[in-house]
């Protein structure tokens, strides 16, 4: 690896912009005195024999010009260099691993009884969600439970405290029927808002839902995760195939299927318009949609995904330390620029006489001796 780099990239038109500007301007200061020199060569040959005209107008040493144009010159090379920001390799520097907080938003409608995911889709999430916490340990776990309205367990460090708090719920035991989405992500949101810790952690929401919101928005809700920085992943249980729905009495017992008032069985089916709403959320929220499927919810593709997250991106490393450098090329622009600037032209002509004087005063002592 290189010991100094210029951190001025190339990745946006306005450095691209600054870049030509730059290289523009160098450009004109080289040729600014070849041009100076024509027009002045022009001009004097209007008013007659150059050479005569020349002895006539009074003007500086031609040597004290070159030297007060090549002042310039290296000035606006300097800043040109102070402005791709020059720097040095100064060490490393070992980073901390990012803590991950994941707020487990999990469906407990009644049709999460259906058994096209064995045991059943409620049952399988429990487990599935139990083995998201063992496989990212240091990492801290929320919970929204929902149906038609949410409840919920703050953030914790004891991801085991999230596993039992699910497995004490039964969809039978959610005071209101319905899935709530968009009131259940808000609820994950202000989680997230209300603890101290999370806005210099990683925050991701686990959405697992087997329906579609009629009530809110839940998209919109996503909108506001994304711009907190917060991201959605979510599991998409069951789709467009109607599945039964059981009937499970208090103590967990198949007692049969649901019915409805004309004693048609009911069924558990996503609309299109329901898988769209799904997706927009997770990709509004710069997350993943994942189906089940294989006899799972799929929220074991989800604990894959984060797991190499931990483990590649949020765990501690190193990265290399660079000082900038930009204050020395500037400070000699500005040094250059002054030295120009402090004198006229007939001071410094005055200053160069005086030296040349001087030598052939030495030269002639020399040769007296």
């Amino acid at each position: 690896m290189s010991l100094v780099k210029f951190a001025f990239g190339l990745g946006s038109a306005t450095e691209l912009l600054v870049l030509l500007g730059i290289l523009l301007g160098l450009a004109g200061l080289v040729a600014l005195p070849i041009l100076r020199r024509t027009f002045r060569q022009k001009g004097r040959a209007s008013f007659g024999d150059p050479e005569l005209v020349s002895r006539l107008v009074r003007g500086g040493d031609p040597l004290v010009r070159r030297i007060k144009a090549a002042l310039v010159l290296a000035g606006a090379i300097a800043f040109a260099v102070a402005l791709l920001r020059p720097q040095a390799k100064s060490g490393t520097k070992l980073l901390p691993a990012t803590t991950l907080d994941v707020i487990v938003v999990l469906d407990f409608s009644k049709s999460m009884y259906a058994r096209d995911v064995l045991p059943d889709r409620i049952s399988r999430a429990k487990l599935e969600v139990a083995e998201l916490v063992k496989e990212l340990p240091g990492a801290r776990f929320g919970a929204v439970a929902f149906a038609g309205e949410p409840m919920s367990f703050p953030l914790t460090s004891d991801g085991a405290a999230i596993a039992q708090y699910f497995r004490q719920i039964d969809p039978n035991d959610m005071p209101i029927g319905g899935t709530a989405i968009a009131r259940a992500l808000e609820l994950a949101r202000q989680l997230f808002a209300r603890d101290p810790k999370s806005k210099d952690h990683e925050r991701v929401i686990v959405l697992v839902t087997d329906g579609e919101d009629l009530e809110g928005d839940p998209v919109k809700v996503a909108e506001q995760c994304q711009l907190e920085g917060t991201r959605i992943d979510v599991v998409q249980i069951g789709g467009r195939t109607a599945e039964p729905i059981p009937e499970v009495d208090d103590k967990g017992n198949f007692v049969g299927l649901r019915k409805d008032r004309q004693g048609k069985t009911l069924t558990s089916q996503l609309s299109s318009a329901g898988e769209t709403q799904l997706s927009k959320v997770a990709s509004t929220a710069g997350g993943t949609l994942v189906k089940s499927d294989k006899g799972e919810t799929g929220l074991s593709a989800i604990t894959k995904g984060l797991r190499r997250k931990v483990r590649e991106e949020l765990s501690e490393r190193a990265i290399v330390v660079w000082d900038e450098l930009y204050a020395y090329p500037l400070g000699l622009a500005m040094l250059l620029l002054l030295v120009d600037f402090a004198g006229s032209e007939r001071e410094a002509l005055g200053l160069l006489t005086r030296l040349r004087r001087r030598t052939k005063k030495t030269e002639g002592d020399a040769d007296a001796k």
